[in-house]
């Protein structure tokens, strides 16, 4: 993890990071073992080859430090962020998501398109089977339409079957959704999905990816974007998904994460429904109706379902009637966890006394 003393990010420094981001075999761990080490990816760079090796990286990453391709890249994705609509998220940054911050292993960089303020909005992952039944589709887009109507954005991995019956489901309705890709922004995949991603990002959503922009598909790639979908998320929906599904290795992501993970059960006759039954043995939620998710999400609050609390009396909105706050802010001043927080402000928010404006939290006054 980075240090929580945030300091703004110089153009050299900026460009830095994209070429430290571009090295061969760099992944979150090795770029913040570089960070710890040198304190900065510029000094990082600058550094002698042999204080790399003595870290324990291989030796092809810092020989590509120099080369035309990681420059080239550099340069390319500088390029790409003056375009509007583009952004680039830093996990020493204010406005890296709070939750996705607190997982073992950070994405140092996330390249969003669309508005990355919905990031600080709770968000509910949904995933399942690419080759999901028409009921299981129909299941994950009317949960899907349930959860966006009650404030929640709808997070998934843009997948094929459940996961773009949720995305879709969630922009039908005018809600919120972001879809996390396992190749770069430029190398977007499944095509057929291209259109939905588009739709996504115009309507005020985002796309988003911790891989460089021209990153094609590739096998390893899809397992390490489920982390994301997880470690954004409040919980993971679990709708249809096989044993061997990587559905199941979201639900075990998140679990590790302290996250929750809620199966719908289906027919003992089909296959797409062992996933989700297996998960129930291992302690999953068992879901029938959105209303389940919400008492989950309750329970993270100690609060009673028909929340009676005065409105003076309950302790966020007492900190929002003195001032707006980022979830992360409110947090520290209440001390309690932020899934605490989200789960509070999501209730706060169906009941229509806050609201999140510009990725900060403001208390409604009637």
């Amino acid at each position: 993890m980075m240090s929580s003393v945030c300091t703004p990010v110089s153009p050299a420094e900026l460009e830095a990071r994209l070429r430290l981001h571009r090295l061969p075999d760099i992944g979150p761990k090795r770029f913040a073992k570089l960070f710890e080490a040198f304190g900065s990816a510029s000094k990082a760079l600058s550094a002698p080859a042999s204080a790399w090796r003595s870290l324990g990286l291989p030796a092809t990453c810092a020989e590509a430090r120099r080369s035309p391709e990681v420059r080239d890249g550099a340069s390319h994705a500088l390029r790409w962020l003056e375009r509007p609509g583009q952004h680039l998220l830093m996990w020493d940054q204010p406005d890296y998501p709070a939750l996705l911050a607190q997982i073992p292993d950070p994405p140092p960089l996330l390249f969003v398109a669309g508005d990355p303020l919905i990031l600080e909005k709770p968000q509910l992952a949904m995933v399942g089977s690419r080759r999901a039944s028409r009921p299981g589709m129909d299941t994950a887009a009317a949960f899907a339409r349930s959860l966006a109507g009650a404030g929640f954005v709808i997070t998934s991995g843009l997948a094929l079957g459940i996961d773009a019956a949720a995305h879709q489901a969630a922009l039908d309705i005018g809600g919120q959704t972001v879809g996390v890709l396992g190749t770069g922004l430029e190398k977007f995949y499944p095509q057929r999905n291209r259109r939905l991603a588009d739709a996504m990002i115009e309507s005020g959503s985002a796309v988003l990816s911790e891989l460089v922009l021209d990153a094609g598909p590739s096998a390893s790639n899809f397992p390490r974007r489920n982390r994301i979908i997880s470690g954004l998320s409040l919980g993971v929906l679990v709708v249809e998904a096989s044993v061997a599904s990587g559905s199941l290795i979201t639900a075990r992501l998140a679990a590790e994460q302290g996250r929750e993970v809620y199966a719908i059960p289906g027919s003992i006759h089909h296959p797409g429904a062992r996933g989700c039954h297996q998960l129930i043995r291992d302690g999953a939620v068992l879901v029938e109706t959105i209303e389940h998710i919400l008492e989950a999400l309750r329970g993270w609050q100690h609060l009673p379902l028909s929340t009676d609390i005065a409105e003076a009396d309950h302790p966020l909105l007492m900190l929002l009637h003195a001032a707006p706050h980022t979830s992360e802010a409110l947090a520290n001043s209440s001390g309690w966890a932020l899934p605490k927080v989200l789960a509070a402000l999501t209730e706060l928010e169906m009941d229509g006394r806050a609201v999140c404006e510009n990725g900060r939290w403001l208390a409604r006054t009637s």
